[in-house]
């Protein structure tokens, strides 16, 4: 039976639970300030941040103990080939746990969208799933997998920051703002480095969006939870250098080609991840058969084929920090191992990655830059007459670790922190910030990364789909522009401009000469800065405030907008002059105006098509407006 577009069949709809806890109500009877509210919360997300990533180090260490020395002790009589056993194992478990899903939950890009209230619809909060994900992470890591511990240390805050919020049903701003606390906390906890974990929150999770209040949010949940990290986990640094100084100023130009050469190896990394991850999922010629496998055999394959490297190159299993270690304490590695050693480990990186193995990428980072410049510096010292003015090669070590994971994540400050709290040497600072400042400028030159918007695509971390980026791409101006913009004439004073804008409620207008042509777009802004101006000037009362017309303050120099481009073109060249809206033209005729293209004004058209989505499966039929069943205010509700 089909049913009328007058009587939809609907499914039946089913109850959706709203949190609505014991804390929310004790918040709510005794409103306490909402700075008292967020710091108290940030004590908290730093607390649970800082066992969790305390318990995660600790699995980690189990599961290690357990798989490469119980288990190796029971099967290494059958020969050293049963090393490769081990990663094949961890893959086997991490499988078992993945089943038929395709993660493990929303990675740290997701929980970002989640906040800013893309995705939302996507996001319920789920405490098991990043203790599944923590399990994974931590079978994935202590068997062997060539990844790193700060993915899911950071994904540890940032779950329960963001599962708080949500509880307490906070708004937007507050949402990201306790998202950032968290993962503040749990790199700070992962790596014991409290202020690179402050400056990754807000260089990388918070953009530029955050304001002066919300350092101290962040700081004090990234205090909270190193200290709880180093209570559980020792207050030792990382890593360790032995004695460096900076022998003459000749160095200064190897450590900017060092910088060149980190440029190169972060581009390739990074590549290399997306490659594989393409890989596994079918898209490239001569690994389509991999589609037909069951998901639940990817981290096998990864984990074997990690094993299998192994055999050779032990040095790559694991999160490596015993090699990156033996590399800063100058212990002697041939040119040609350190060569072997950062082309492999960024292989099986890449293929632990690609393959469903749980980990983050910033410890690989580390080992590819350290192998980099620990080889970067016997190669100079080669030159003639070089060595004399060169640091050990334990410096140049460091300084590629950090310009390899600056250029790769996009996040030159947290790097340079990062490093210099892992060794707690300042000696280092001045080079590193020049290769660091460099290799970032040249993947930015090399790999611009303009729409993307995040820093966490660079590293490959931006995963999952971005439902909001998808609407945009498959839209055009036509469909979320001001077809009746306020248009004001050209010789309209300044003050009756201003009234106009706000008696209808616009952010902008279009300003026409006498022969309906267009000439420029004025916004409120202008108009507030004039009024600043004449105020500033003593001019607020003359006559000359009736005398100034519009065309004087105007933006004339204008961008356009077509009607049938992408509203991602569109959005492109807004964000090139920080502009909010641009006026719709005809291609053809700059001066026949078709309408106005506002920010606000496409993303509520976005947020409309998210809902039409997501409505469309309990709706066969869409019903028209006029055919539901609304009623119309009629006075307010007291």
């Amino acid at each position: 039976m089909t049913a009328s577009p007058q009587t939809p069949e609907r499914i039946a709809p089913r109850k959706v639970p709203i949190p609505a806890t014991g804390l929310t109500r004790l918040l709510n009877r005794f409103q306490p300030s909402p700075e008292s509210v967020v710091l108290v919360l940030a004590v908290l997300i730093g607390g649970g941040a800082g066992v969790g990533v305390v318990i995660f180090h600790y699995l980690i260490e189990l599961i290690h103990h357990l798989l490469l020395e119980d288990l190796m002790g029971v099967i290494a009589i059958w020969g050293a080939w049963t090393l490769a056993l081990v990663p094949t194992v961890g893959g086997l478990i991490v499988g078992l746990m993945r089943g038929t899903q395709q993660d493990f939950g929303p990675g740290l890009s997701c929980l970002i969208a989640a906040a800013q209230g893309s995705n939302i619809r996507h996001f319920t909060p789920q405490p098991l799933r990043p203790i599944k994900k923590m399990i994974a992470a931590s079978v994935s890591l202590g068997s062997g997998a060539a990844l790193g511990p700060e993915g899911p240390s950071v994904e540890i805050g940032a779950n329960f920051g963001l599962l708080l919020a949500q509880l307490l049903q906070m708004s937007q701003e507050r949402r990201r703002l306790l998202l950032g606390a968290g993962a503040a906390a749990g790199l700070a906890a992962g790596f014991n480095a409290p202020i690179a974990g402050v400056f990754f929150a807000l260089e990388v999770v918070l953009g530029t969006t955050f304001a002066t209040s919300a350092v101290s949010v962040v700081l004090l949940s990234a205090v909270v939870a190193a200290l709880i990290a180093q209570i559980g986990l020792g207050t030792q640094p990382a890593f360790t250098l032995p004695v460096y100084e900076v022998r003459s100023v000749v160095e200064f130009p190897l450590y900017m080609g060092l910088g060149c050469a980190a440029s190169l190896v972060s581009l390739t990394y990074t590549k290399s991840m997306q490659l594989s991850r393409a890989c596994f999922q079918g898209q490239i010629s001569g690994f389509t058969w991999l589609i037909r496998l069951p998901k639940a055999i990817y981290p096998v394959i990864g984990g074997a084929c990690v094993g299998v490297v192994a055999l050779q190159w032990p040095q790559i299993l694991g999160i490596g920090y015993e090699t990156i270690e033996a590399m800063l304490q100058d212990v002697e590695f041939s040119l040609q191992l350190l060569l072997v050693l950062l082309v492999v480990k960024l292989l099986v990186t890449a293929i632990s990655l690609g393959s469903g193995l749980v980990g983050g990428v910033f410890a690989p980072a580390m080992f590819l830059g350290a192998s980099l410049g620990a080889a970067y510096a016997k190669i100079a010292a080669l030159l003639p007459g070089m060595s004399v003015y060169m640091a050990a090669p334990p410096a140049y070590a460091m300084v590629g670790m950090a310009a390899v994971l600056a250029a790769s994540a996009k996040a030159p400050l947290t790097a340079i922190l990062l490093l210099f709290e892992l060794t707690r040497d300042y000696r280092i600072v001045l080079p590193l910030m020049a290769a660091v400042g460099l290799s970032v400028w040249l993947v930015e030159l090399l790999q611009p990364n303009a729409k993307s918007g995040s820093n966490l695509q660079q590293l490959n971390l931006n995963v999952e789909t971005d439902e909001q980026a998808e609407i945009l791409q498959q839209m055009v101006v036509a469909e979320a522009m001001h077809q009746s913009p306020l248009i004001l004439p050209a010789q309209l004073s300044i003050i009756d401009a201003g009234v106009s804008l706000t008696d209808n409620y616009c952010r902008s207008a279009l300003v026409i000469d006498s022969n309906q042509h267009l000439v420029g777009i004025v916004s409120l802004e202008d108009i507030n800065r004039t009024i600043s101006v004449w105020e500033s000037s003593g001019i607020a009362s003359s006559d000359l405030t009736q005398m100034s017309r519009l065309i004087d303050i105007c933006t004339t120099e204008m961008l356009y907008a077509y009607v049938d481009e992408p509203i991602t073109d569109a959005l492109d060249r807004m964000a090139a002059r920080g502009l909010h809206q641009l006026p719709v033209v005809a291609r053809d005729n700059h001066e026949c105006v078709l309408g106005l293209l506002e920010r606000d004004q496409i993303a509520l058209t976005c947020s409309l098509e998210s809902t039409r989505q997501a409505l469309r499966p309990y709706l066969p039929v869409l019903p028209k407006t006029s055919e539901l069943p609304l009623t119309n205010l009629q006075q307010p509700i007291c």
